[in-house]
């Protein structure tokens, strides 16, 4: 007799263990009894009459994005391809509205993206498609929640993510830029380049500067020493031409010795003039005469006495 409710018992089982079912985090669940809407269930453990309540189906909470592609045409007649991004979620309180009024959102939401960026897009050039494509997402977020609150989808946010010209514009457009950059880096080399010239000649106007002082300086160095060395065999009793011819013999004999000494060249250079070997010969004479004389003066000087040790 037992074995007569065995079946019994696991049809009761079966029927009592289907009379649970659970809702997952960020989701609804849709439940109808003899196939009219009874109630919607939120996340977490659920009762209902076997054979009688059903799930009819579920729905996600979560946001959910929709990437729509849509080629169109400038007002400057460029074809254009751009991408936009939908990121939407059904209104947690308005499960019912996504689920009995609108059977395929996607398309619906494809359909509205359609509609505003070809409205938008012809009105703009190619240049200001990419510059305004933010303008053309609030356009289209406008748009879409008005028409999609009813069906009970909030629209978060729309992003242009992506324009893409026709490839022979594209190609121009490179070529365009790659232009304008070599434009700019020869503007950049030129303006080096006279920036260079200007700090050189700066630079050689000062070196050319200290090197007129460093000359003036020796000269003047050259003249006091032979101004004192005029003065000393003056006081000798040699004459200003006499002393003169000396000291121009002197430093011709001291010229002559130092190429010959720091110098591997035996080439000396003298003057061709034809008054040059005249002028050299009284030079020279003047110069023995101004020597005697400093010798006989060098003997009248009476010499000091050594102190004996």
């Amino acid at each position: 007799m037992s074995f007569f409710f065995i079946p019994f018992l696991v049809i009761g089982l079966l029927v009592l263990l289907a009379a649970f079912f659970t809702v997952k985090q960020q989701s609804a669940a849709i439940v109808e009894r003899f196939g009219k809407f009874q109630s919607i269930r939120q996340s977490g453990l659920h009762l209902k009459i076997p054979l009688v309540d059903r799930i009819s189906g579920r729905l996600s909470l979560k946001i959910q994005q929709l990437d729509v592609l849509i080629e169109t045409k400038t007002l400057d007649d460029v074809f254009v391809r751009l991408k936009v991004s939908v990121q939407f979620k059904v209104i947690k309180t308005k499960v019912y509205d996504a689920f009995y009024k609108l059977d395929y959102p996607h398309d619906q939401i494809t359909s509205y993206v359609f509609d505003v960026v070809r409205a938008e897009v012809p009105k703009m050039k190619l240049d200001d498609v990419f510059v305004k494509k933010d303008d053309i997402a609030i356009a289209v977020k406008s748009e879409l929640n008005q028409a999609m609150m009813d069906y009970g989808f909030d629209i978060i946010k729309t992003l242009v993510t992506d324009i893409d010209p026709d490839p022979q514009v594209k190609e121009a457009m490179n070529r365009i830029n790659a232009s304008e950059r070599e434009k700019i880096a020869a503007q950049f080399e030129g303006d080096a380049a006279r920036i260079l010239i200007v700090e050189k000649a700066k630079a050689e106007a000062e070196s050319k500067r200290l090197q007129g002082q460093g000359i003036a300086d020796q000269r003047r160095e050259i003249a006091r020493g032979l101004e004192e060395s005029v003065e000393v065999l003056n006081k000798v009793g040699i004459n200003s031409q006499e002393a003169s011819a000396l000291i121009v013999v002197t430093q011709h004999y001291d010229t002559l010795q130092s190429i010959g000494q720091e110098t591997n060249s035996n080439l000396i250079l003298l003057p061709n003039s034809p008054q040059a070997g005249s002028n050299m010969l009284n030079d020279m004479v003047a110069s023995f005469t101004a020597s005697n004389q400093i010798g006989e003066a060098m003997k009248n000087v009476p010499k000091k006495a050594v102190p004996k040790k």
